[in-house]
């Protein structure tokens, strides 16, 4: 997001991991972006568990949307014949391996989220023959300070896209609070695409 260090080049091949919810969203969006913004993809490619959310990510603007369950996206990524320049990954553990498998030359693999687990093996003979990095990021740890800088960035960076439309809250469905144990069920069975929200 408007983290600088990990803007994605012009020229840059960009894979997000689990693409269709929560924040992920409006990753995919910032990529794909302008041209004005600070991340602009020039190939985007998507994973997704089920059809359905392969149609939405294509929809959002992936270039490349593929079902994980059904394909490989270290394959899509070196169809090619270059790699993944830059991934976003939310799984973690999981997909750690296959990310550096994904990644071209000079790569770089951003860590967001641990869904998969949190320890995995990192073959650092495949990183160093590649010259590729791996970082992560949460917001919750950092200071006031680091997350009020966070915000004015957002705000230079990513505002202008929200109030053009560029970029837009993708809104599964909303439910009355009374409804909140449907609303856990249909998150805990992965059947939103984007946020479910409890109204009062």
């Amino acid at each position: 997001m408007p983290h600088s260090s990990q803007r994605i080049g012009g020229g840059a091949v960009a894979n997000v991991d689990a693409s269709v919810s929560s924040h992920r969203d409006a990753q995919r969006q910032i990529e794909q972006g302008s041209g004005s913004g600070p991340a602009v993809a020039r190939v985007l490619i998507a994973t997704a568990g089920s059809a359905r959310k392969v149609d939405a990510c294509r929809e959002l603007g992936a270039d490349i949307a593929i079902n994980y369950r059904e394909q490989d996206f270290v394959e899509t990524a070196w169809a090619d014949g270059t790699g993944a320049d830059v991934i976003l990954d939310n799984i973690g553990a999981a997909y750690l391996t296959r990310n550096v498998a994904a990644l071209a030359v000079g790569g770089r693999l951003a860590v967001l989220g641990l869904q998969g687990g949190r320890k995995g093996e990192l073959d650092l003979g495949v990183l160093m023959a590649k010259r590729a990095s791996v970082r992560a990021a949460t917001l919750r740890a950092r200071p006031l300070e680091e997350k009020a800088k966070i915000v004015a960035a957002t705000v230079a960076f990513v505002w202008p896209m929200i109030e053009s439309g560029d970029v837009r809250p993708i809104i599964d469905r909303m439910l009355p609070l009374d409804q909140a144990a449907e609303a856990h069920r249909v998150v805990e069975a992965s059947e939103h695409i984007g946020k479910v929200v409890l109204t009062t």
